[in-house]
């Protein structure tokens, strides 16, 4: 690699740490290489994502850089998104081919954190946009409709996110490693809500 080729990556990775779409694409016209890591292993496309940045973002992926590349904590533009409630950078991730079957470091797919932490809009994008795995379960032994009654207090968002995984077909009596099942996590935590919802699905205590 030249140096000027290493400046331009150099600049990159700034622009794209800023969030700065164009700084971006000055640097990619000078040769800058989409795909650029910085010294920690970040690639130039989580750092705008990181950064909140869907225009940084939509140039980088205009540019062809790996949707699918992920940071030391195996975070990537659509896990990250989902995790964080960030919908317009999700889309891009998505429209872009993003591979929904990739894991966090939790070994989940998106569709686990964006339920746990009552991001009802990123829920319902993944459920109706993409191919995500409804029932994956997580090297925690949990999936996403376990994190929404586990790792919740019950309310509203996390009502609507349980009913949504119900509609489309989550398996409501897939239990924890302990053999423990969604309805009785629910009662035992105080959801009765979502312990009805459960109820009228089906579910088993």
């Amino acid at each position: 690699m030249s140096r000027r080729e290493l400046d331009a990556d150099e600049r990159l990775l700034a622009a794209a740490a800023a969030g700065d779409a164009g700084g971006i694409a000055r640097a990619l016209a000078g040769g800058a290489n989409p795909d650029a890591r910085d010294p920690a292993g970040t690639p130039a496309l989580m750092l705008a994502t990181r950064a909140r940045s869907a225009e940084a973002v939509r140039v980088l992926i205009d540019a062809e850089a790996d949707v699918d590349a992920q940071d030391a904590e195996r975070f990537n533009p659509f896990l990250y998104a989902s995790a964080e409630g960030l919908l317009d950078i999700l889309v891009l991730a998505n429209e872009a081919g993003a591979d929904p079957s990739i894991t966090n470091r939790y070994g989940g797919v998106a569709l686990i954190p964006a339920s746990e932490r009552g991001h009802l809009e990123i829920v319902r994008y993944l459920l109706s946009e993409s191919d995500t795995d409804l029932d994956h379960v997580n090297e925690l032994g949990w999936t996403a409709l376990l994190e929404a009654v586990l790792l919740s207090d019950g309310g509203p968002r996390h009502q609507a996110i349980v009913a949504l995984l119900i509609e489309n077909g989550a398996d409501v009596d897939l239990a924890d490693r302990d053999g423990v099942r969604p309805l009785a996590h629910a009662r035992a935590r105080g959801h009765a809500e979502i312990a009805r919802m459960l109820e009228a699905a089906g579910a088993r205590p």
